[in-house]
């Protein structure tokens, strides 16, 4: 069994905070269980330019409000607590918070703990663990 207390993670290497956001690893490719789990804080008026290539990742709101952009489509969607969205075909996306926003996402792949987004938008398979 792992327990893990989501403030003691923050104040480790399991904190990764980027520009426009920050993300606490709670769970990764070490832990063994084929899929990570993170929360992560995405910060009011920001624009992230987001295409997991390499992973499918599920996202729920906490907390806050903002859209999500499908690049394919040009559709747009509402974010707000309760909703989820999963990126189940890859999709290039843009999410923009209008309030800072609290998600929780699982990644598989699982990362590896200290990924942060490459110039396309993706996250590497083999980032440095935590």
């Amino acid at each position: 069994m792992i327990i893990r207390d989501l403030a003691e993670a923050r104040e480790t290497r399991r904190f990764v905070k980027s520009e426009g956001w920050d993300s606490t690893r709670l769970l990764l490719k070490g832990d063994n269980c084929g899929f990570s789990f993170h929360i992560t804080t995405l910060y009011a008026g920001g624009e992230n330019h987001f295409h997991y290539k390499n992973h499918f990742e599920s996202v729920y709101v906490i907390s806050g409000e903002g859209t999500i952009e499908d690049k394919e489509t040009g559709e747009i969607h509402e974010l707000f607590p309760g909703k989820m969205y999963v990126l189940d075909k890859h999709d290039r996306h843009i999410v923009r918070p209008r309030t800072e926003m609290q998600v929780a996402c699982v990644f598989n792949p699982p990362l590896n703990g200290r990924e942060v987004h490459d110039e396309t938008g993706a996250y590497s398979l083999e980032a440095e663990a935590v």
